[in-house]
């Protein structure tokens, strides 16, 4: 069994004697315009956060310790940054965009599809050079 196969095992081994495949987290009860950036990071799903390492992982070369390291640490400083709900916004938006012609247009040219899109990327070089990503 391969180290990709076996940390792959591991993962889905946990997360279903945790359950927390299929809970997400409640978001905090504060107010979050008043919340420090401490209760953002709460709001991220444990499923969401694993698939944002795995993407990393896979985008950066391959399952490591560094790149696993360095790609949990990514999307915990993008969380000290965005909501849960901003994050998942800008990458549908994100997502969506890349749509070809009129259908995509709709995730594109709107100013709420740009600010998220700023916003974003600003957190993701924030995170890059807080957690030594190459």
């Amino acid at each position: 069994m391969t180290k990709s196969h076996t940390f792959l095992a591991t993962l889905s081994l946990v997360l279903s004697i945790s359950g927390c495949a299929t809970t997400e987290e409640k978001p905090s009860q504060t107010n979050l315009s008043n919340a420090d950036s401490s209760s953002f990071i709460n709001q991220y799903s444990t499923r969401d956060r694993i698939e944002y390492v795995l993407n990393c992982i896979g985008k950066h070369g391959g399952l490591n310790y560094v790149n696993q390291y360095a790609c949990g640490c990514k999307i915990d400083k993008i969380a000290e940054k965005l909501t849960f709900k901003e994050y998942e916004e800008a990458v549908t938006f994100g997502f969506m965009g890349k749509t070809a012609g009129e259908a995509g247009s709709a995730f594109r040219d709107p100013e709420q599809a740009k600010g998220l899109k700023k916003q974003i990327k600003a957190a993701e070089e924030y995170a890059e050079s807080s957690c030594f990503v190459k």
